[in-house]
């Protein structure tokens, strides 16, 4: 059992934030398939406090549904992004996250996301403020530092912790990384040994075997996945069992990926309406990946507008994959 504050959670495996895809439909998902905490796509605190409708809309959530729900917050000015969470938290969120992580241009070129690793007295003023705001657990995800040459994170968490946060999130890559390479799961052993709090660790880990490697290495108490979880939302859910008895269940049969992608479809085009079937196509190009005649199907949802089309070709390839007795 690992406690967030006083939540506690009885899952030891994490949904990532991701722009663009860790919305209100994947998240509900993703918990409707036996997942635990769900984190949401990363939210400007500007966005939050002028009710920006394109950005309020990841903040939809349904208690029932999706929590333990954590809102992830972006920005640089401790003021707006203590007024976001207070915001958040009286949205319903269970946690509020606050991004050091995000490696775009777009973020970092602002101050926000990982580039605030490079300035610790405003980190320091963000804990703070947030803290003062904030009536639920407050909790940061970051990388290992900027660049090689400025891996920091442990002094971050140290921070964290003094200033009364309740989790740390690593991903195991530096900022000037991105995403290549590997991530340095044992990096992040230095972070565990300088704090109390739960540490996450994240970065590569797409199977029960990187689940339990990253988790060894790193000494963390939880894992957090993302980018392996698009098109299969059940993911989680099952690297939690893995953890937890050492086995990987069986994926989900052809008969259920299809009810679980026309579920998933359903949801985005309630959600979002008729622009929810452009948004769900990486979805739909996600769950194909893998099975024989993807690139049918993806090149469907990619230029058809049509909802019912899309359904009506979604049930054909999976009756003709049915038919050939195709495997996932």
């Amino acid at each position: 059992m690992m406690k967030i504050g006083s939540l506690e959670l009885d899952h030891k495996v994490i949904l990532a934030p991701m722009s663009g895809v860790t919305d209100w439909p994947f998240r509900r998902m993703v918990r409707a398939l036996g997942g635990g905490l769900v984190v949401s796509e990363m939210v400007a605190s500007e966005a939050i406090i002028r009710g920006v409708k394109t950005e309020m809309r990841k903040l939809s959530t349904n208690a029932r549904d999706e929590n333990p729900f954590a809102l992830q917050i972006a920005g640089w000015e401790p003021a707006m992004m203590a007024e976001a969470a207070r915001m958040g938290c009286d949205m319903g969120a269970a946690i509020i996250d606050l991004n050091l992580g995000c490696p775009a241009r777009k973020v970092t070129g602002k101050l926000s996301g990982s580039a605030l690793m490079r300035d610790e007295s405003m980190v320091a003023a963000i804990f703070e403020s947030v803290m003062k705001a904030s009536d639920r657990p407050v909790t940061v995800k970051m990388r290992l530092g900027w660049d090689d040459d400025t891996r920091n994170a442990p002094q971050i968490a140290k921070m964290a912790e003094d200033a009364g946060l309740s989790m740390v999130t690593v991903h195991g890559r530096t900022r000037c990384q991105f995403y290549k390479g590997h991530a340095d799961w044992s990096a992040v052993h230095a972070v565990k040994d300088i704090v109390n709090l739960p540490v996450v660790i994240n970065g590569d880990i797409t199977d029960g075997n990187s689940a339990q490697a990253a988790l060894t290495a790193s000494g963390a108490d939880a894992v957090m996945v993302g980018r392996a979880s698009m098109g299969q939302p059940w993911l989680l859910a099952h690297l939690d069992h893995y953890l937890q008895y050492g086995q990987m269940p069986l994926p989900p049969s052809l008969t259920e990926r299809h009810a679980i992608m026309r579920d998933h479809l359903e949801l985005m085009l309630s959600h979002y309406g008729s622009h929810g079937l452009r948004l769900a196509r990486k979805h739909v190009s996600a769950y194909a990946n893998g099975l024989p005649q993807a690139a049918e199907m993806r090149q469907i949802a990619n230029n058809t507008t049509d909802a019912a089309a899309v359904f009506s070709a979604m049930d054909h390839w999976f009756d003709q994959l049915q038919d050939c007795g195709e495997v996932a």
